[in-house]
């Protein structure tokens, strides 16, 4: 069965398409990977501000 003149450059230009593309995504994927890490150091922080916060609500309380 012979190959048509057209599925040769076609097939390479899919193949270029589909490594930019997976160059993308794996590009995108690492920079939600790492605002994911942002929030959870915020998140963590506010916790520990939060923390500190109620224990010094508890010591005015007690101080009264």
């Amino acid at each position: 069965m012979p190959v048509s003149p057209i599925v040769i450059p076609l097939s390479v230009f899919a193949m270029v398409v589909l490594i930019v593309a997976l160059t993308h995504v794996a590009r995108i994927r690492s920079l939600e990977i790492d605002v994911h890490q942002k929030l959870h150091v915020q998140e963590m922080e506010h916790q520990r501000k939060m923390q500190e916060l109620e224990l010094e609500l508890q010591r005015i309380k007690q101080g009264t």
